[in-house]
């Protein structure tokens, strides 16, 4: 394998396992206020959620554009994050996607459909956010 090469695929490993670490930090962040809010607080679970998720997705985002990607695509912080959180939306979709063919197709439990569903989430959201707004391309470094 050739020197760029191998550099690129570090790089792609590097920032792999850097946005699952900040995935599950968030992931962590999210569950945590979603109970807090609905045990603690009496909120519908529904409203609660949307709170939770984009508490989880500031924190996926800071954790990312702090030590994961080098590269902006967007100038705009504000912007960015706006995106960041619109691409993480695309994840919620396939991640209910996946969970309802996973039981009511396959027949799969729920622990066994949400382990599908959360691998192609994560697969969804770090293929999007990484091509979309951390790569070359008009883009700014830190």
């Amino acid at each position: 394998m050739n020197a760029p090469r191998a550099s690129k695929l570090r790089s792609l490993l590097r920032q792999l396992l850097g946005y699952g670490a900040a995935s599950a930090i968030a992931l962590a962040v999210d569950a945590s206020i979603l109970a807090l809010l609905v045990k603690k607080a009496g909120w519908h679970y529904l409203a609660a959620s949307v709170v939770a998720f984009v508490c989880g997705g500031l924190v996926a985002y800071v954790i990312s554009i702090r030590f994961v990607f080098q590269l902006h695509r967007v100038r705009s912080r504000p912007l960015e994050l706006s995106w960041f959180l619109a691409l993480g939306t695309a994840g919620l979709v396939v991640n209910a996607l996946v969970l309802s063919l996973a039981i009511g197709v396959a027949g799969l439990s729920l622990l066994a459909a949400k382990t599908c569903a959360a691998g192609c989430t994560f697969a969804t959201n770090f293929a999007l956010r990484r091509n979309l707004l951390f790569a070359p391309g008009g883009a700014s470094s830190r």
